[in-house]
C-alpha cells in the first residue's frame, strides 16, 4: 500500500481464522458440554428403574420431563439477561452450582416429589450452551472475527455434547446391571461438580458487561406466561385434548404474552428486547429455532416407538429389539456430531445463511423420506442420519448466528431466545404428536404405541416445518452473521 493511502481491510478468509488463545477456553467449555450430554443421555435408559426405585407407575416419569421443561421456561430468560448484565461466566457458575446441588439430591432420596423437585432444578443446565456461546462471542470480539470463531467453537461444543450423550447412555446401561441405582445416580453428580471447578479455574469472564437493574416485572410476566403455556401443553399430552385444565392453562399463558410485550416495549432496559423479533437478521433465526424444536425435541420418542412396533402384528414398524433401537438412536446422535463439526467447514465455502438453509433442507429431506421409505431398518437409519446431520449443524449454528446478529449488550439474551423458542416448539410438537398417535389409534391394532397415520403426521409435520424454516432463512440479509455485516440496528 503506497504512502498517504489508508489501508482498506480485506475480507477475511474464514479458513484462515484460528481460535488462538481461545482454544483453551473452548476446551474447558467442551468439557462442560460433554457433561451436559451425560445428563441428557444418562437417565434415559434408567427411567423404568427410577420408577421402580420411587415406587410409581412408569407413566409418572412423564412428570420429570414436564417439571424440567417448566423450570427451563423460567431459567433461560432470567440467566441469559443476567449473563449480559453481570457476566456470562458468573451466571454459568451459578447455573452449574444449582445443577450440581440438584444432581447430588437425586441419589439421596426415594421420595417421588423430592426427586421431581431435584430433577426440575437440574434443568439449570439448559442455559449452559447459550451462555457459553455469548461468552465466546464477547471474548473473541477483539480479534475482529467473532462470528467465525463462535461458529467454529459452537461446532466443537455441540460435538462434545453429543459425544457426552452417547457416553452417558452407554455407561448408564452398563452400570445399572452391576451397581444399585442409588450408586449409579452419583455419576452425573460427580461430573457436574467437576464442571463447576473447571469453569471456576479455567474460564475468564466476558469483557462486555452492561450492568443496570434487572427487569423483575418482565421476568414475572414471562415466567408465568411460559409456565402456563408449557405446563398446559404437558397436561394436554398427558391427559389428552379433552382436558379443560390444559386448554385453560395454554390460553392463560398465551394471553399473558400481551401485557409482557407491552411492558417490555415501555421498559428502558427490558428483560427481552422484543424488537429483536422484528430484526431482519434475527426473526428468521428465532422462527427456525422454534420450527427446529418440532423435530429435534418432539419427534425422537415417536421414532423410537415406531422402530419397536412389530410389523407382523400391526402391519408397520421395524420390529427392532431394544439393542437395535439403541443402535438406531446412536447413529442419529453420531450424525449430530458430524453435522456440528461440518458447520465451520461448510462456512468456509458458503455464507452462514446458506449453511443454515442447507441444514434445514437436510432435516426436511430426512423426515419426508420416511413417507416412501420406512419399511426397513436400513431405510430408517438412512433417513435419520440425513436429518441428524442437518440437526447437528442447526444446534451449533442457531446460537452462533443469534450472537453474531444481536445488538451490542444483548448477546446472551439473543442466544438464550433460540433455546427458549426451541423448547416451546418441542413442547407444542410433543403435545400434537401425542394427540395424533392416540387420536388415530382406531386404525391400529389394540396395544400398539400409535397408529400408522399418526406416525405419518409426525414425519409430515417435521418435514414441512423444516421446509418453512429454510424458506424463512432466505429472507435473511446476505451480510448477516458475518464479521463484515455487523449487528443489525433495531
Amino acid at each position: 500500500m503506497s504512502a498517504g493511502h489508508p489501508e482498506v481491510p480485506a475480507v477475511t478468509d474464514p479458513g484462515r481464522v484460528r481460535l488462538g488463545t481461545l482454544a483453551v477456553v473452548v476446551g474447558f467449555l467442551a468439557f462442560v458440554e460433554f457433561t451436559s450430554g451425560i445428563i441428557q443421555g444418562f437417565y434415559t435408559p434408567l427411567l423404568t428403574d427410577i420408577a421402580r426405585h420411587l415406587g410409581v407407575p412408569d407413566a409418572d416419569v412423564n412428570w420429570l420431563e414436564g417439571g424440567q421443561a417448566m423450570a427451563a421456561a423460567i431459567i433461560i430468560p432470567a440467566f441469559a439477561k443476567l449473563g449480559d448484565m453481570v457476566g456470562h461466566r458468573r451466571m454459568l457458575l451459578v447455573s452449574t452450582a444449582f445443577t450440581a446441588v440438584a444432581s447430588i439430591g437425586l441419589p439421596l432420596t426415594d421420595n417421588f416429589w423430592l426427586f421431581l423437585l431435584a430433577w426440575s432444578l437440574q434443568g439449570f443446565y439448559v442455559v449452559w450452551l447459550p451462555l457459553e456461546t455469548a461468552l465466546i462471542f464477547a471474548r473473541s470480539r477483539p480479534t475482529g472475527h467473532p462470528a467465525v470463531i463462535t461458529r467454529r467453537a459452537a461446532g466443537a461444543l455441540v460435538a462434545a455434547l453429543e459425544v457426552g450423550v452417547i457416553a452417558g447412555a452407554l455407561s448408564a446401561g452398563r452400570l445399572v446391571g452391576v451397581l444399585p441405582l442409588s450408586v449409579v445416580l452419583w455419576v452425573p453428580a460427580v461430573a457436574v461438580t467437576a464442571c463447576f471447578f473447571v469453569i471456576l479455574f479455567g474460564v475468564k469472564e466476558s469483557p462486555e458487561l452492561t450492568g443496570g437493574r434487572f427487569d423483575t416485572g418482565g421476568m414475572v410476566l414471562v415466567a408465568v406466561a411460559l409456565l402456563g403455556l408449557t405446563g398446559g401443553l404437558f397436561l394436554l399430552r398427558v391427559n389428552g385434548p379433552g382436558s379443560p385444565v390444559a386448554w385453560l392453562a395454554i390460553l392463560a399463558g398465551l394471553a399473558l404474552f400481551v401485557p409482557f410485550v407491552r411492558w417490555e416495549l415501555r421498559h428502558d432496559d427490558p428483560l427481552v428486547d422484543v424488537r429483536m423479533f422484528t430484526s431482519p437478521s434475527l426473526w428468521p433465526v428465532f422462527l427456525t429455532a422454534g420450527l427446529f424444536g418440532v423435530s429435534v425435541l418432539g419427534a425422537q420418542a415417536p421414532l423410537s416407538t415406531f422402530a419397536r412396533t412389530d410389523p407382523a402384528v400391526y402391519g408397520y414398524g421395524l420390529g427392532a429389539s431394544t439393542e437395535l433401537t439403541s443402535y438406531l438412536i446412536g447413529a442419529y446422535v453420531l450424525a449430530l456430531v458430524v453435522g456440528a463439526l461440518l458447520l465451520p467447514v461448510v462456512t468456509k465455502w458458503v455464507s452462514p445463511r446458506w449453511a443454515l438453509v442447507g441444514a434445514s433442507l437436510l432435516v426436511a429431506t430426512g423426515y419426508l423420506l420416511f413417507l416412501p421409505l420406512h419399511a426397513t431398518y436400513v431405510q430408517t437409519v438412512s433417513n435419520m442420519v440425513i436429518a441428524g446431520i442437518g440437526s447437528g449443524a442447526l444446534v451449533a449454528a442457531l446460537p452462533a448466528a443469534a450472537a453474531a446478529a444481536a445488538p451490542m449488550g444483548q448477546t446472551g439474551v439473543a442466544t438464550g431466545l433460540t433455546n427458549s423458542v426451541k423448547t416451546v416448539g418441542g413442547s407444542i410438537a410433543s403435545a400434537v404428536f401425542g394427540i395424533a398417535l392416540a387420536t388415530h389409534a382406531a386404525d391400529a391394532v389394540q396395544g400398539t404405541a400409535g397408529s400408522f397415520s399418526g406416525y405419518v403426521t409426525v414425519w409430515v409435520v417435521c418435514g414441512v416445518t423444516a421446509l418453512v424454516a429454510a424458506v424463512a432463512l432466505l429472507f435473511v440479509p446476505r451480510a448477516a452473521f458475518s464479521d463484515q455485516g455487523g449487528p443489525p440496528a433495531l
